[in-house]
């Protein structure tokens, strides 16, 4: 069976579409990510830019062509914070199903959780009882599941995101320090208001996904395109994304895009990134993570063919 996730979250537009054989495993076929920052001023205006609109519109001409020449059997796709933050959300979520002929939703920070954790952990090998945290932090939100094997314990969706933030705390470029003082301390009391202090203690593995992770993964390696296999299982110790902080804050936009391993795309929102991974791997007093190519494309993916979306 050959389907396709699409995520247009609040910083990047991506797509996954896979081979599903009758034992669950699943073949990538074909992967895309594009930078839309469909949430950008959404935390402002309470609605979604038409230039944004814009951009996530000609990636998903792509997508759909991409859609067509694999034979895809069903696509479905996600909206998360952006779209349900946004008052003419569904105006959005209507033009992706109707024009792109895309199965599109808007989904809860609570289901986003759940389905980023299924995505994350499928296949794993960890020993029985090991307590897992995912943490996916998007434009717009931050989501933390904890669980082990027999399933999640826990999960919350933390308005808490690169685009969000990025835009709340960081007036000048380069930031300046008591800005990113600031945008660490809202995110520190944002994240443990949400994780009570039960699920934040014996957690064994923190594993991080999408693209704040990936990218920092990315950079230490010192690779300059994008590899899923090495990426994917990375560890990275918090200090080092603390050195990350404070190498890449100290640059302004148009040097960061330099950086071996950081698409330029994403240089305007690494900084608010790599603050938000270091608060949230702190939360759970572990000192690293396990960078993943696994997240919610894949939980989408297995979701639709269990009859879960």
């Amino acid at each position: 069976m050959r389907l396709a996730a699409v995520d247009l979250g609040s910083n990047s537009t991506r797509l996954l579409i896979a081979d599903l054989d009758d034992a669950g495993r699943l073949t990538d076929v074909e992967r895309r990510s594009t930078v839309t920052r469909l949430g950008h001023g959404v935390d402002r205006n309470g609605r979604l830019d038409p230039a944004a609109v814009d951009r996530v519109a000609e990636e998903l001409v792509i997508v759909r062509a991409l859609l067509d020449r694999h034979g895809v059997e069903r696509a479905v796709g996600v909206m998360t914070s952006a779209v349900r933050d946004a008052e003419d959300g569904g105006r959005f979520e209507a033009m992706v199903r109707d024009r792109f002929a895309i199965d599109a939703r808007t989904i809860s920070g609570t289901r986003e959780a759940e389905l980023t954790y299924r995505g994350a952990t499928a296949g794993r090998d960890d020993p029985a009882g090991a307590r897992i945290a995912v943490v996916d932090i998007g434009g717009g939100s931050t989501e933390i599941i904890v669980g082990d094997d027999r399933g999640i314990a826990f999960s919350t969706s933390v308005q808490a995101g690169v685009v969000r933030h990025g835009e709340r705390f960081l007036a000048h470029d380069p930031p300046e320090s008591d800005e990113l003082v600031a945008l660490a301390g809202d995110a520190r009391g944002r994240f443990a208001a949400a994780v009570p202090p039960e699920h934040r203690t014996g957690v064994d593995t923190v594993i991080a996904v999408a693209g704040t992770a990936t990218t920092c993964a990315t950079i230490d390696l010192e690779i300059s395109a994008y590899d899923p296999d090495r990426v994917h299982g990375y560890r990275l110790p918090l200090a080092r994304v603390d050195e990350l902080l404070a190498y890449l804050s100290s640059m302004d936009v148009d040097e960061r895009a330099r950086v071996t391993g950081l698409d330029p795309s994403r240089a305007p929102t690494i900084v608010p990134g790599c603050v938000l991974l270091a608060e949230v791997v702190r939360l759970f007093d572990v000192r690293e993570l396990e960078a993943s190519d696994h997240d919610i494309l894949r939980g989408i993916i297995v979701a639709t063919a269990t009859g879960g979306l």
